[in-house]
């Protein structure tokens, strides 16, 4: 898998004879570095400066599709005028876009009593964090010490079992993080293809992104003959067709873009 910055003039010229690209980014771990918190993982003013950029120019259409809450992640970034995808894309809003997934939202309200049951049960784990996000919800335990992590994801299962056994949510994994999700067909890649659909055939997709969950967005792109960029060290298994080391290269690339 080559170093996107490797193969750069080819890159740019696919770019370039596009009609239109519309530019998707994951946010943790793709725009910004992993933080130990959610709220500590705000928006370097570079990257902010090339995101703005690209988003004022007419050929690039400029979204982000994140596991974040919706709204947490419109407070993050900030920017008028892009795609915002949030809880994986089960909420989606942007010019031209504005949906909820429909069975999601009926399952709020048990993931709401999940997300009460979930503080109750693990509020004697240090280090955890049980974020609720609407309509997903996570547990973070990147500052959980390392013996205390078996005892907090079996009392993660024990309290979702019931909810998992009847069908209601589904437990997917991310990089030091439990998330909960209604059990509906859907994730970034459904996502990216309904916001694709939105824009005409001859739209190229690229789609940037860090972690497991990623993993069907570079599917979706693909589908589109779009190009998938993979944030992370070589020799990690991806479907992505390329890679780049850090956010900081994603800036990069960013910036030659706005350039």
């Amino acid at each position: 898998m080559p170093h996107l910055l490797n193969v750069w003039p080819q890159v740019r010229r696919q770019l370039d004879n596009a009609g239109r690209v519309l530019l998707l980014l994951d946010y943790d771990g793709t725009l910004t570095p992993i933080a130990p918190r959610p709220e500590l993982a705000t928006l370097p003013p570079e990257t902010r400066s090339a995101v703005s950029r690209l988003n004022r120019r007419e050929r690039y259409a400029v979204g982000l599709v994140s596991g974040r809450g919706l709204a947490d992640l419109m407070a993050m970034v900030d920017l008028p005028g892009l795609i915002y995808a949030g809880n994986h894309g089960l909420e989606i809003r942007g010019p031209g876009l504005d949906f909820t997934h429909p069975e999601a939202e009926q399952l709020r309200p048990e993931l709401d009593e999940l997300l009460n049951a979930l503080r109750e049960n693990l509020a004697g784990y240090a280090g955890v964090l049980v974020e609720g996000k609407g309509l997903t919800l996570s547990v973070h335990y990147r500052l959980t010490p390392p013996e205390l992590r078996p005892p907090l994801q079996t009392a993660f299962a024990e309290t979702v079992a019931a909810a998992q056994q009847a069908g209601q949510v589904r437990i997917t994994r991310g990089k030091e993080v439990l998330e909960l999700r209604p059990a509906v067909a859907w994730d970034k890649g459904q996502a990216i293809l309904r916001i694709a659909a939105a824009f005409p055939p001859n739209t190229l997709p690229i789609f940037f992104g860090d972690d497991l969950t990623d993993e069907d967005g570079f599917a979706a792109v693909h589908q589109l003959n779009g190009l998938s960029v993979l944030v992370g060290p070589a020799r990690q298994p991806t479907r992505a067709l390329y890679r780049v080391d850090s956010p900081r290269e994603v800036t990069q690339v960013l910036t030659l873009l706005a350039g």
